[in-house]
């Protein structure tokens, strides 16, 4: 059985990279990962996130995502939990995939807000997938930072999220924008974080948490940053937030550089599936620099 920390305790989970083997298809190295999660369960990482924009899911086929989820689920021993995502318009194709992750072992399914329907629609797409998902429900809100508008007013993000079978939110990127959202949710919902630059500020408006790819690379710091602001020790936090905003726009630029300063840490990774162009020289010697700077790599 998975362990979810209770609702006295931040939560702290992370878009889990794939591995590739080193062939000619560049083959998902399910070895790897099992391998890479064991690492994982010695750190404060609360979950796993799987079959993300960030775990390159686009570059999956359906086969591979579904492996994915069954091999980190049964990696963590019981000791973390896995959300699988599933970023689909289509009401019965979320149904669809939500099953079979939740089949394969997934704890949660992870569901973007998708941009460009009407409220009234998301409204009623949101009470027919989280109504018939066999598992509870995170919704993602992290459409806002790709351009345009936020995907629903805030009192209609509040509205989804307050529906029965949903477990969490994760906030997009404007703590202005947030401000507005998490006010209006049950308290019984956990309100997640996006990014690993501003994970202090995120809980000086009601975040109890946090997702995001940092929280693979330095889940210690990430860790200790929510906790802090958690507590309400907010000059704690904000020192440590100076760490994770240093490290976050370098450790971050492509889809490839997580995955480096992974491998430079000594988990097994390589560079992104083709045809992503692996992560240049100049790139991994900024990698490194910041990852020796912040004391990650001795």
């Amino acid at each position: 059985m998975s362990t979810i920390p209770p609702s006295d305790q931040p939560i702290v989970v992370a878009p889990t990279p794939t591995p590739y083997k080193d062939d000619e298809e560049q083959s998902v190295d399910f070895g790897a990962l099992e391998r890479n999660v064991g690492r994982w369960l010695e750190t404060p990482l609360s979950g796993f996130v799987v079959v993300t924009a960030n775990g390159e899911e686009t570059m999956l086929s359906e086969a591979e995502r579904l492996e994915t989820v069954k091999v980190v689920a049964s990696s963590h021993e019981g000791q973390k939990f896995v959300i699988a995502g599933v970023d689909e318009r289509s009401a019965r194709e979320t149904q669809r995939l939500s099953e079979k992750y939740a089949n394969a072992g997934a704890d949660f399914i992870r569901m973007r807000i998708p941009r460009g329907m009407a409220p009234s629609d998301l409204v009623r797409y949101y009470g027919e997938v989280t109504s018939k998902c066999p598992v509870p429900v995170v919704v993602i809100h992290q459409t806002f930072a790709r351009g345009g508008d936020p995907a629903a007013p805030p009192a209609v993000i509040a509205e989804l999220c307050g529906m029965d079978n949903v477990f969490a939110y994760i906030t997009d990127h404007s703590i202005l924008f947030e401000q507005q959202v998490l006010p209006r949710m049950p308290a019984s919902v956990r309100k997640w974080n996006c990014s690993g630059a501003l994970l202090a500020f995120g809980t000086m408006i009601g975040c109890d948490g946090a997702c995001m790819l940092l929280g693979n690379i330095a889940p210690a710091l990430c860790m200790d940053i929510v906790s802090a602001g958690f507590r309400g020790d907010y000059t704690r936090a904000v020192e440590l937030q100076r760490v994770a905003s240093r490290l976050n726009p370098v450790v971050m630029q492509t889809i490839g550089a997580p995955k480096i300063a992974l491998s430079m840490l000594g988990w097994e990774y390589g560079d992104a599936r083709r045809p992503i162009a692996p992560v240049s020289d100049e790139a991994r010697v900024e990698i490194e620099g910041v990852l020796r700077e912040t004391g990650l790599l001795t």
